[in-house]
Formats: C-alpha cells, structure tokens, sequence
C-alpha cells in the first residue's frame, strides 16, 4: 500500500484525493460504482462520526452517506 494510500475513513474532512481502488468483494465493487465511486474520481470526505457511524463523501456534484464498513474499503490516494 502506498504511504499516502488511506481508507476513506482514515481522512480528515474536508481532504480530498482520488479513488484508487475498491477493498471488497464484486458486490460492494458494484455498489460503490453505482454510486458514482470508481477507480480515478476524485473524492473528499465532508464529514464522519467518531466511531462507526456513517461517513459523508462528495464525488464530483453527488453527495453520499456510506456505512462506514463500506467506507473504509475505498482506498484513496489523498491530495498533499
């Protein structure tokens, strides 16, 4: 894993990067497409509970609530 390669979870918010890849199995991977998370698309996390609650992204004009199980499978290269 690259060093600058984090989790959606494991972003601050309001930091952005671009989806590097999915961590899960073909049903989470499609999922996540269909919602407009893939491979090459920028994202920045706006908001996440402390713990296990749901995680706020906005990928290009689309806003999103993931469960964080599903959110911490995003890998991100975050910007610097």
């Amino acid at each position: 894993m690259n060093p600058k390669e984090v989790s959606v979870t494991s972003m601050r918010s309001g930091q952005s990067g671009v989806v590097t890849g999915i961590a899960g199995g073909h049903e989470v991977s499609r999922r996540l497409q269909a919602m407009g998370v893939k491979t090459g698309k920028p994202i920045t996390k706006v908001s996440g509970m402390f713990f296990w609650g749901p995680v706020t992204v906005r990928v290009g004009h689309t806003q999103l609530s993931i469960g964080h199980g599903m959110a911490s499978k995003i890998m991100v290269e975050v910007a610097e």
